[in-house]
């Protein structure tokens, strides 16, 4: 399909429209109403301050989708929105030049820049090095698409198989409650037997963190930034050279064949909720409009149901209370058009852009 998704979403250049979802006051939607929904996003906040990010970039360059979950504040996340796309842009300028090492460059690029705001305000908000985010791409460049992972947020494939979708799970999570990183964090911290722990049920790097790869957590990268006065429960009492964590993604590239349908790219709340099977089911059975509305609405509804209440009763929690129930989640659904001719425009037309609120 060359650049048959970059044209149709060039075709709509505002076609967003904001879809004030009023039963619950703390989800924000767009779809694209032109294009009957080829690309629906979501975001739900249950944070007293919105650590979850995302944004949707589309022209001549390709399509680029990113879904940056934070943790420890917003600040990360916010940086990595703001810098992380126009990283990618310079890196990868050209007609070929869009490979697996300019999207980690692209990551690499926008670590550097965050880890030196952080040394700027050392002095005055030495809190923003106990922030960071996990960091999920996506890149659809002709018939090629790109997933680029740090973290536990997750890319999922709608492959049409007959009458039925199948789930094909594209992107490398890092959680230490997977055994394989644990294996990995044990192999690259040899001499650290406590690289890995199992804290308040779950296991976590140095017992703190659960995720080992991120953009930010300074103080689990630079020694310098693991003492005072940053909160005592993330300093780290044994000293360290090498960084803890990295921000080097694991990077899927594969040609996109007539039978993927969708992606998906979600932060971990929902996954938390939904199987990768299920949450391809609810958008296959439906149609495009509101399709990440209602990934996030099943994932609220399953989390009122392990809590035995009533989903109107979850919605009505106010916010930061609401944490003790669900995570701040983002979904974005990208719809594959196969057809050249559908929604065509110039290659010169506007771009489509689009970027969740800072707060909802």
């Amino acid at each position: 399909m060359p650049g048959s998704l970059t044209r149709f979403l060039c075709s709509c250049a505002s076609p967003f429209s904001l879809d004030d979802d009023r039963d619950d006051p703390s989800l924000w939607t767009r779809d694209l109403r032109r294009c009957s929904g080829d690309v629906s996003a979501a975001v739900i906040q249950a944070n007293q301050v919105l650590e979850d990010q995302c944004r949707v970039e589309s022209g001549d360059f390709g399509t680029f989708v990113g879904v940056f979950d934070g943790h420890g504040g917003p600040d990360a996340a916010r940086y990595t929105c703001d810098h992380l796309f126009q990283h990618y842009i310079d890196i990868s300028k050209g007609p070929d030049s869009v490979t697996d090492n300019s999207i980690r460059h692209s990551f690499l690029a926008t670590e550097e820049g965050f880890i030196n705001l952080v040394s700027q305000l050392w002095s005055t908000q030495p809190d923003i090095a106990t922030c960071g985010t996990c960091c999920l791409v996506g890149v659809i460049k002709k018939s090629t698409m790109y997933i680029a992972n740090a973290g536990d947020s997750r890319a999922v494939l709608g492959r049409k198989v007959g009458h039925k979708v199948e789930a094909v799970q594209l992107s490398t999570e890092h959680n230490a409650n997977l055994e394989e990183v644990r294996r990995e964090m044990k192999a690259r911290h040899p001499d650290d037997s406590q690289i890995v722990e199992f804290k308040h049920g779950v296991w976590r790097i140095k017992g703190i963190i659960q995720v080992s790869r991120s953009i930010g957590d300074a103080y689990m990268k630079y020694a310098e930034y693991n003492r005072e006065p940053i909160k005592p429960k993330f300093r780290i009492s044994e000293p360290f050279i090498s960084p803890i964590m990295t921000a080097d993604p694991t990077i899927l590239s594969r040609e996109i064949q007539p039978n993927d349908s969708f992606l998906i790219f979600a932060s971990d709340g929902l996954w938390e909720h939904l199987s990768n099977q299920e949450a391809v089911d609810i958008v296959h059975s439906h149609p495009h409009a509101g399709s990440a509305k209602r990934l996030i609405r099943a994932a609220l509804q399953d989390a009122a149901r392990k809590r035995e209440m009533r989903y109107s009763d979850l919605i009505s929690i106010d916010k930061k209370v609401r944490r003790h129930f669900h995570d701040d989640i983002t979904v974005i659904v990208v719809f594959l058009n196969h057809d050249p001719y559908q929604g065509r425009c110039s290659q010169t037309g506007p771009t489509l852009s689009l970027r969740s609120p800072l707060d909802n």
